[in-house]
């Protein structure tokens, strides 16, 4: 499938992601030139949304490798089923089976439990190969990695090397946590995503609101912008901008300054730390609201 970066915009904005111009760009670029497309921004900004949104755009089956601290081969790429090799071995033994006829018969594709990356490049149809929070994993794991993104195949001892059917589109996110290789870097087209100006915002709410008042989208948008330039530990990102215009619009708040109590009640949906709550008191929302309302 090829088309322009404009096409790609609107194709993702239909599916509900609205993407800047830049963004769109890094996408047609990276599915052109089949090269894995790393986005780095802060927490919140809507890096994992673009791996999603792609999929649904392309049509293709979304593969996700959460990535966390102490990550390995066995949970990213392959590992062998024990408990069934362990069956037949027993089941062979039985059977007189000599051992070097029972290896070769308990290490073949029938005995392999695909993860992630092997799962992604064993697809016939190109998945998107979403590696969520890259930076979360060990510098190690950045090694099993580079075959991967570099060749598109995976070597597993007993079996040889595994390569891709078809390539996958890649898309790998990282919140900035750690510092990433070089050698990951050159292997991917990069785009840094920032969190939505006010327009773009309001746009992002009415495509998951279509239904809601513009004026309480546009106060909701307006407070939330505001909101993230206070001294926060965790600035609200845009899942929880919904999640909070969805909370007053269900409980029927049409302004922002129409019930301050309620109003101050429902910013657990935007603050996700008690320092965080502390720090906006009702003085603070209400300086907010005057700005927006």
């Amino acid at each position: 499938m090829a088309f322009d970066h404009r096409a790609l915009q609107q194709r993702l904005d239909a599916a509900g992601y609205i993407a800047e111009d830049s963004l769109a760009m890094a996408l047609t670029l990276a599915i052109d030139l089949q090269r894995p497309l790393l986005l780095e921004g802060e927490a919140g900004v809507g890096k994992t949304e673009v791996g999603k949104a792609l999929a649904r755009v392309l049509g293709a089956r979304l593969i996700r490798l959460q990535c966390y601290e102490g990550l390995d081969a066995g949970a990213a790429i392959y590992e062998w089923n024990y408990q069934r090799q362990l069956l037949a071995i027993r089941a062979h033994e039985a059977e007189g089976m000599k051992a070097d006829a029972m290896e070769r018969h308990v290490f073949t594709e029938e005995y392999l439990l695909r993860r992630p990356l092997l799962e992604a490049i064993s697809q016939e149809k190109p998945p998107v190969l979403l590696i969520d929070e890259i930076d979360r994993a060990d510098e190690e794991f950045e090694a099993y990695l580079l075959e991967v993104l570099s060749d598109f195949q995976v070597t597993i001892p007993e079996l040889g090397t595994i390569a891709a059917k078809a390539v996958p589109h890649v898309v790998l996110t990282s919140n900035g946590t750690r510092a990433l290789s070089d050698a990951l870097r050159r292997r991917c087209l990069y785009a840094y995503v920032e969190f939505p100006d006010e327009a773009k915002e309001v746009r992002i709410l009415r495509a998951h609101l279509p239904d809601a008042d513009q004026q309480i989208l546009q106060q909701i948008v307006g407070f939330v912008q505001r909101l993230r330039r206070e001294d926060l530990e965790k600035k609200p990102g845009v899942a929880e901008t919904i999640d909070w215009a969805r909370a007053l619009i269900g409980i029927g708040l049409d302004r922002l300054d129409r019930d301050p109590a309620t109003l101050q009640a429902t910013l657990m949906c935007l603050l996700k730390t008690d320092a965080d709550l502390k720090a906006v008191s009702p003085e603070v929302t209400a300086r907010l609201i005057g700005k927006v309302a």
